[in-house]
C-alpha cells in the first residue's frame, strides 16, 4: 500500500471546495487529468468513493465527507510545522496570527503589537478583530495562535484552550449631555431600569459582562427598555453621545469623550444601613491558547511579552 500523500489531499481538498475538477485544477495550476488521477488513485487505494458523479456534476460522498474533516486537520499541522522550522532561524522572518475581540484589539493590544514589532521588525502579524465569542471559536479551530477577549469562555471550549488574565478594565455606564443623569452622576441600582438602553449585541464580552454585573444587581436584561442594539462599540457611543439613553462600555472607549465633557460616567450606588458603596464592573482580559496545538516561536515570544501580567484561570 503506497498510501497518501500531502499532494493528493490538496487536491482533494480543492475538488472538495469547488466541486468541480477543472476549477479545482486551475486553483491548483495543474492539468484537470491530473485531478482526476489523484482522485481515482485515492478511491482505488482504499476502495471508497470520495464523490458520486451525477451526469456533468459531483457531489460529495460520505467518505469524502470524513476525509475533507482529517484533510485539513492534517494540512494545518504541516503549515504550523512548516512555520516552526522557518522560525528556527532566530526569529527574523515568521507570522504571528492573533484573534482580539474589539475593545482589546482597538484600545489595549496595539501599544503590545507594536513593542513586539520594534523588538522583531520582519516578523508579519496578522491580527483580526471579532466579538469574544467568534474569537474564542476561531482559536479553539486553529486559526490564531493566541486569542486575546474580555468575555468568557463557553463550557464546550473550556478544555479545549487554556486561559490567562493579561490586563483588566473597567465598564462605565454612560450618558450624554441630553440625558437627565448627566447633571447628577450617582443613581441607585433601582434606577437602572428607569431609562432606555443602548446594548452591543449577543456574543459580545462587554454585554455578557454587563449582564453579569446587572444579574450581580438583581435586575434582569428584560427589566431593561432596550432601544437598540449594535455590534460596535463605537456605534453604542456615538448613539450615546447624540443623546439616546444609556450604554455599558469600556472606559478605554470613552476616555476622550468623558474628557471632552460630550460624555459623563455614572456611578451606581448601593444604599445600605450604615454606608453607601459605589458599584464597579471590573473585567478581566484573557489570553487564549489552544491546549494540544503546536505553538510556534514567535506565539511563544509574544506570550513572554506578556508573562509579568498573566495570571493562570482554573475552571475547576
Amino acid at each position: 500500500m503506497a498510501g497518501m500523500t500531502l499532494e493528493q489531499l490538496r487536491i482533494f481538498l480543492a475538488v472538495a471546495e469547488h466541486l468541480h475538477f477543472t476549477r479545482a485544477a486551475e486553483e491548483l495550476y495543474i492539468t484537470q487529468p491530473a485531478v482526476s488521477a489523484a482522485i481515482q488513485n485515492l478511491e482505488q487505494e482504499y476502495g471508497v468513493k470520495l464523490f458520486h458523479r451525477i451526469g456533468r456534476h459531483i457531489e460529495m460522498a460520505e467518505a469524502g465527507k470524513l476525509l475533507q474533516v482529517e484533510a485539513q486537520k492534517i494540512l494545518d499541522q504541516v503549515k504550523l510545522t512548516e512555520r516552526g522550522l522557518r522560525e528556527l532561524n532566530n526569529l527574523q522572518r515568521g507570522e504571528l496570527k492573533l484573534g482580539s475581540s474589539l475593545t482589546i484589539g482597538n484600545y489595549w493590544l496595539p501599544s503590545k503589537i507594536s513593542e513586539f514589532k520594534s523588538r522583531y521588525p520582519n516578523i508579519s502579524v496578522d491580527c483580526s478583530l471579532a466579538n469574544a465569542e467568534t474569537i474564542c471559536e476561531g482559536t479553539a479551530m486553529g486559526q490564531f495562535d493566541i486569542g486575546l477577549v474580555e468575555g468568557d469562555v463557553k463550557p464546550a471550549l473550556q478544555n479545549t484552550l487554556e486561559l490567562e488574565i493579561v490586563g483588566s478594565d473597567r465598564l462605565q455606564i454612560v450618558v450624554g449631555k441630553t440625558h437627565p443623569w448627566f447633571e447628577h452622576p450617582e443613581i441607585a441600582i433601582a434606577e437602572i431600569p428607569q431609562t432606555p438602553w443602548v446594548m452591543r449585541e449577543s456574543g459580545s464580552g462587554t454585554q455578557q459582562r454587563f449582564e453579569q454585573a446587572l444579574q450581580n444587581w438583581g435586575i434582569n436584561l428584560s427589566d431593561l427598555n432596550v432601544i437598540l442594539v449594535f455590534n460596535s462599540g463605537e456605534m453604542a457611543k456615538a448613539a450615546v453621545e447624540s443623546g439616546v439613553g444609556a450604554t455599558g462600555i469600556s472606559e478605554l472607549m470613552v476616555k476622550k469623550e468623558i474628557q471632552l465633557g460630550s460624555l459623563r460616567a455614572i456611578r451606581v450606588i448601593e444604599h445600605r444601613e450604615f454606608a453607601s458603596k459605589n458599584l464597579e464592573i471590573v473585567r478581566p482580559f484573557f489570553k487564549l491558547k489552544h491546549r494540544q496545538r503546536f505553538q510556534t516561536a514567535l506565539s511563544k515570544e509574544f506570550e513572554k511579552m506578556l508573562l509579568p501580567l498573566c495570571t493562570p484561570v482554573n475552571f475547576e
